[in-house]
C-alpha cells in the first residue's frame, strides 16, 4: 500500500476529536464539500443520523445537549445546508444549551473573492453563537475542536460554529497531530462574605418566594433545592424551563410562572418582598412580570453574575456550584419561615382546574382533558415536548412536572417546530423513557418530515397533534387585544394517511374517551406514531377571562 493511500486527512481528525470528546451522535445532511468527513465517520464509535432538513438537525442537537449536558453535534455543507441550521442554533443559544455546529465552507483558494456559494457564514453565525470561526489549516484543528466544545458546555452553555474549507477537510495531515486532551471547568464554592450578605437580606424578610429556573437544572440541583425549601420553609416556584427541577407534588410547590397573563402562581410574588431566584435567566421569564414596582430585594443565586434589567435590581449574587450555594446559605439562615395559605390555595386551584379537566368529556377536546390525560399516560420520568403555541401555555401551566427535564419547552427564543425533531434526539438521550411529542398542528408541518428520520433510524416516539386548523396562540393573542382574528387560520392533511405514507402508526381520535387509551397504546408500542386530536380551543378565552378577575391577595 503507497504512502499516499495510508496517509490521514483533516476529516480523519476531526472524528477523532469529536471521539474524543465523548460526542455519540451527529445529526445532519452531508454535501459535496464535506464528503470526507461523513465518510470517516463510518470508521469510528458515533453514529451519524441523517435527517431530512438540517432545521431538524439542529433541534436535534440541541435537545441531545439539554438532557446530556454534552453538547450536541449539528453537521451540514455550506451555503443554504449551513444557513438551514441557524434557527436551531439560535434556540439553543437562547436556551443556554450546548451545541457545536459543524458545516462545510468553500475552500481557502476563493473564499476572499466573489464566488460560487461564497456567504460569509462566521458572520453569520457570530450574533446567534457564543463563538464562530473557521478553520484555516488542519494544524488548527485539535486546538479549534477543544476550545468549541469547551465553550458550548461551559456556563453560561450554548452554541457554537465551525466551518471547515474543503480544501482544509481533504487535506493530508502532518506527522503528530492529535486532539488536545480534556480540561473541564470546574464549579466553584460560594463566597462566604455574600453568602452572609443573603443572610442578612433573610433575617429581617417577611414574605421570601424562591424562582428556580433553567440554570438550577443544568447544576442537577434539585435535590439541593428541595432541602433549602424544607429547612428554610420557603415556597417555590419555576420557570417553564425549569419545570420538574421543584417536584409539582411538594408542598411547597407553586407551580411555573410565564403565562401571558397574571396566573395563580403570579400572586404569590405579589406579596413578596424578597425573591431568591436559582439558577434563573432573564431570558426564561421578563422580570417586570413579577417585579413591576422594582421594590424587592433578590439574592440571585447561579453560577454566574445576573443580567443587567431594570426590575431584576440584585441586592447580593450567590455565585458558585448552586447545589454548594444552597447549603450554605441554608447554614447561614437562622429561622423558618411560616408558609401562609397563598401556596396552598394555588396548589388547590391548579389540581382543581387539572381535575376538571379530567371530566371534561366534549367533543373536540377540552385543552385541560388533553393535558389531563398525557399526564394519566406518562411516568413521573417520561419526557414530553411541548411545542410553541397553544400547546405551550396549556402544558406549561398546566401539566404536573415532578423531574427535571421532562417536560420540555422553547422559552428563550420560543421556536415553533422544535419538538418532533427534539423526540427523536430525547430518546436516543433517554432510550428506556417513553417521549412524547405535544404539537399544535401549524408546528407539527414545520419538521414532521423527521417522521422518516424516526421510522429510517428505529427511534420510537409518540407525536400528539393538537388539532384545530389554525395558528392557536396568535388567535388566541388577537381576539384578547383585537377582538377579531385573521389570516390564522389553513387546511391540513389527513394525519393518520400523512403518519402511514412515512412507514409509522396513525391514529385519529373521535371521542374524549378515546384518548388516553390510544395514548397508553401508542406509548407502549416500540415503533413511531402520530395520534391526531381535534382540541377545542374556545377554552382559551374563558382561561384568560377568568384570570383576569382574579383579585389577591390570595
Amino acid at each position: 500500500m503507497s504512502a499516499q493511500a495510508t496517509q490521514r486527512t483533516a476529516a480523519q481528525l476531526i472524528v477523532q476529536a469529536l471521539e474524543a470528546e465523548g460526542v455519540e451522535y451527529v445529526f445532519g445532511i452531508p454535501g459535496e464539500e464535506n464528503i470526507h468527513f461523513v465518510d470517516a465517520l463510518n470508521d469510528s464509535s458515533i453514529r451519524y443520523v441523517l435527517v431530512r432538513h438540517e432545521q431538524g438537525a439542529a433541534f436535534m442537537a440541541e435537545i441531545y445537549g439539554r438532557l446530556t449536558g454534552k453538547a450536541g453535534v449539528a453537521s451540514a455543507t455550506l451555503g443554504p445546508g449551513a444557513i438551514n441550521l441557524q434557527l436551531g442554533v439560535a434556540d439553543a443559544t437562547t436556551n443556554s444549551t450546548p451545541v457545536v455546529a459543524i458545516t462545510a465552507q468553500v475552500g481557502l483558494d476563493r473564499i476572499y473573492k466573489e464566488s460560487h456559494q461564497v456567504v460569509d457564514l462566521v458572520s453569520l453565525f457570530r450574533p446567534i453563537t457564543k463563538w464562530s470561526e473557521l478553520a484555516p489549516s488542519p494544524q488548527a484543528l485539535p486546538e479549534l475542536i477543544r476550545k468549541a466544545f469547551k465553550t458550548a458546555q461551559t456556563e453560561r452553555p450554548g452554541a457554537v460554529y465551525l466551518a471547515i474549507p474543503e480544501d482544509v477537510e481533504s487535506a493530508p495531515l502532518p506527522e503528530g497531530l492529535a486532539p488536545l486532551p480534556l480540561n473541564v471547568v470546574r464549579p466553584q464554592d460560594p463566597s462566604p462574605s455574600q453568602v452572609a450578605r443573603a443572610a442578612e437580606i433573610l433575617a429581617t424578610a417577611r414574605r421570601p418566594i424562591v424562582l428556580a429556573g433553567h440554570g438550577a437544572t443544568r447544576a442537577g440541583a434539585s435535590d439541593a433545592l428541595v432541602r433549602f425549601s424544607e429547612k428554610l420553609g420557603l415556597p417555590v416556584a419555576t420557570t417553564f424551563n425549569g419545570k420538574g427541577v421543584f417536584p409539582d407534588d411538594h408542598r411547597h410547590a407553586l407551580g411555573a410562572v410565564g403565562f401571558m397573563r397574571h396566573d395563580y402562581v403570579n400572586f404569590g410574588f405579589d406579596e413578596a418582598d424578597v425573591l431568591i431566584t436559582v439558577g434563573y435567566e432573564l431570558q426564561e421569564f421578563d422580570p417586570v412580570k413579577i417585579n413591576p414596582a422594582r421594590d424587592k430585594k433578590i439574592i440571585h443565586v447561579h453560577r454566574f453574575p445576573a443580567e443587567v434589567d431594570d426590575h431584576y435590581p440584585v441586592a447580593v449574587g450567590v455565585h458558585g456550584d448552586i447545589s454548594r450555594s444552597l447549603h450554605a446559605l441554608g447554614d447561614a439562615v437562622h429561622r423558618r419561615f411560616t408558609m401562609n395559605g397563598t401556596g396552598e390555595k394555588i396548589r388547590r386551584m391548579l389540581r382543581e382546574e387539572l381535575e376538571e379537566g379530567r371530566e371534561e368529556d366534549g367533543f373536540p377536546l377540552s385543552p385541560r382533558r388533553v393535558v389531563s390525560d398525557i399526564r394519566a399516560a406518562m411516568g413521573r420520568e417520561d419526557i414530553v415536548l411541548a411545542d410553541t403555541g397553544a400547546v405551550k401555555m396549556w402544558m406549561a401551566r398546566m401539566y404536573p412536572t415532578y423531574e427535571p427535564n421532562t417536560m420540555l419547552v422553547s422559552n428563550g427564543l420560543s421556536s415553533m417546530g422544535f419538538s418532533v425533531p427534539g423526540a427523536l434526539a430525547a430518546k436516543l438521550a433517554h432510550p428506556r423513557r417513553k417521549v412524547l411529542a405535544a404539537t399544535g398542528d401549524g408546528a407539527f408541518l414545520m419538521n414532521s418530515q423527521e417522521l422518516e428520520t424516526a421510522v429510517r433510524e428505529r427511534i420510537p416516539f409518540v407525536v400528539l397533534v393538537w388539532e384545530d386548523g389554525a395558528y392557536g396562540l396568535i388567535e388566541w393573542k388577537m381576539d384578547l387585544e383585537l377582538g377579531r382574528d385573521s389570516h390564522v387560520a389553513f387546511g391540513n392533511p389527513d394525519f393518520v394517511k400523512y403518519a402511514e405514507s412515512f412507514g409509522a402508526r396513525g391514529y385519529r381520535i373521535s371521542s374524549a374517551g378515546e384518548l388516553l387509551p390510544t395514548l397508553r397504546k401508542a406509548l407502549a408500542d416500540d415503533v413511531v406514531s402520530v395520534i391526531a386530536v381535534p382540541v377545542d380551543y374556545s377554552a382559551n378565552l374563558g382561561l384568560t377571562d377568568k384570570l383576569g378577575e382574579l383579585t389577591g391577595p390570595f
